[in-house]
């Protein structure tokens, strides 16, 4: 993968599909970071970064989604899970 991304013509800073608002407002968006992350530890940083920015989500719901993902991380960790 590429270090730098090449959007589409379309994506414009609010493109819902490929740049969403909610992921951009950082000085990187979050999908470059997760990335690199296992499934559910990119999911908590995709939660908590989203938090209170995604348009139609609670700011709670999205943190609880999060701390979700990574209480399953620190289960399969301890040999709980997965």
């Amino acid at each position: 993968m590429s270090d730098t991304l090449d959007w589409p013509q379309s994506a414009t800073m609010d493109d819902p599909v490929n740049r969403p608002s909610h992921y951009t407002r950082f000085p990187v968006e979050v999908i470059e970071i997760t990335e690199h992350l296992s499934f559910n530890l990119g999911n908590v940083v995709k939660y908590v970064a989203r938090a209170g920015h995604k348009e139609g989500s609670d700011e709670l719901t999205d943190l609880r989604k999060g701390l979700w993902y990574l209480q399953r991380e620190i289960a399969r960790l301890e040999g709980g899970g997965r």
